[in-house]
């Protein structure tokens, strides 16, 4: 990756933390944000407000956990481990959005109570044991609660949302965020009945095919959506 390359990573990772805050799902300086580089990964430093970063201040780290610039996040531990350990994703992205952080502060896995669940890529959204903020225990228990998932939530504590691209991580991340906010609410008429794993699993499935851009199915002649032929 050349120079101007990096450069236009790190104004990136700078925007997406921006509409972080923007967007609603963090706040201040909690929260933090890599993403993979050839020879390992950026990250967001310690304690600095969103608002006045610039792409100078990101830090270079590597697997090794050597640092380039100033001290990167408290939580790079469970970045670089998540990161080294998924090869399938490229960003990693942490914040304490209100609701997903709501259920967290109770252990709360969300279940299958509306369909969007699986967006993770399973039946549930599963809740990390809880360990004190930038330890590896933290980390270990974030490898466990993210494991043939894409999001997590971390006991009293917030959520870890993953991508192949920083935008992706980050609509993942406001997703969690939304389906937290409606199993919240729908505690509130009582426990919702939960979607078989049977109907999630079509669901999962619909999803990756239609993230290829295929039809949601192929049930049917005439309810099949077809580009439409000039004359």
């Amino acid at each position: 990756m050349s120079q101007p390359d990096i450069l236009s990573l790190r104004r990136e990772m700078v925007d997406i933390c921006r509409r972080m805050n923007s967007s609603g799902i963090n706040q201040g300086t909690a929260g933090n944000l890599s993403v993979r580089t050839p020879d390992g990964f950026l990250v967001t430093p310690s304690s600095l407000a969103y608002d006045t970063m610039q792409p100078d201040d990101l830090v270079e780290m590597d697997f090794q956990g050597n640092y380039t610039g100033p001290r990167p996040s408290s939580e790079w531990r469970f970045h670089r481990d998540i990161l080294r350990e998924r090869t399938d994703i490229n960003v990693v992205l942490h914040c304490h959005s209100i609701y997903a952080t709501t259920l967290a502060c109770h252990h709360r896995t969300i279940p299958s109570f509306h369909y969007m669940t699986g967006i993770a890529g399973g039946t549930t959204i599963r809740c990390a044991e809880y360990a004190t903020f930038g330890t590896q225990a933290l980390s270990n228990n974030a490898l466990v609660a993210l494991k043939d998932r894409t999001a997590c939530l971390l006991g009293q504590h917030g959520q870890i949302s993953l991508g192949k691209t920083l935008e992706s991580a980050l609509w993942m991340a406001i997703e969690i965020e939304t389906l937290s906010r409606m199993y919240v609410q729908a505690l509130t008429l009582g426990e919702p009945p939960v979607l078989p794993d049977d109907e999630m699993e079509r669901v999962i499935a619909q999803m990756r095919r239609m993230s290829y851009g295929q039809a949601p199915d192929d049930e049917g002649v005439n309810d099949i959506a077809r580009p439409r032929v000039a004359s």
